[in-house]
């Protein structure tokens, strides 16, 4: 069964570990005798080109970006600094930090974030723990300056006054 296309060229989008990109075509390939449609997409940044079926763009995680509520319940989970006591190993860590960046959510993307920054102000993180930092804070500023029309330096300093203060 064959889906409408959700998004449609000029919009943008959100892919999972890869972050905003720009919905560039909505192609129809015939494949067999079956026409499938297929998402062009261009990550902002790293200019990588992504086609995605469609109908498998939800469940690979394609969403819209962030809304005016979900940046105020992002903010929200950000003030919260309350950290859980941390008995795991860092690889153990990393493992599950990576799985939430993976899942393309915003919200477990900005807990990586989050969580890592509170972390790193009271211990030395491990060259892989600063790198997943860095990851999360780019895939965060770089939707949140589009979605609230802003640069990636004011939005960089306003999630880390959220966090660190």
């Amino acid at each position: 069964m064959q889906h409408a296309a959700r998004f449609r060229p000029g919009d943008k989008a959100v892919y999972p570990a890869h972050g905003v990109a720009d919905v560039v075509d909505v192609e129809t390939k015939t494949i067999g005798d079956q026409a499938l449609a297929f998402y062009h997409l261009k990550v902002q940044g790293s200019g990588l080109k992504i086609i995605v079926p469609v109908d498998k763009a939800e469940e690979n995680g394609m969403r819209p970006v962030a809304d005016p509520e979900e940046i105020e319940e992002l903010y929200e989970l950000l003030r919260d600094h309350e950290m859980p006591s941390d008995r795991q190993t860092w690889n153990r860590r990393y493992r599950g930090f990576m799985e939430k960046i993976r899942t393309g959510s915003i919200f477990e993307i900005a807990e990586v974030y989050r969580d890592l920054s509170l972390l790193g102000s009271k211990k030395n993180l491990s060259h892989g723990e600063r790198q997943m930092l860095r990851t999360a804070r780019q895939l965060l500023v770089r939707e949140l300056a589009v979605a609230k029309d802003a640069s990636e330096e004011e939005i960089g300093a306003e999630l880390d006054r959220l966090v660190l203060n």
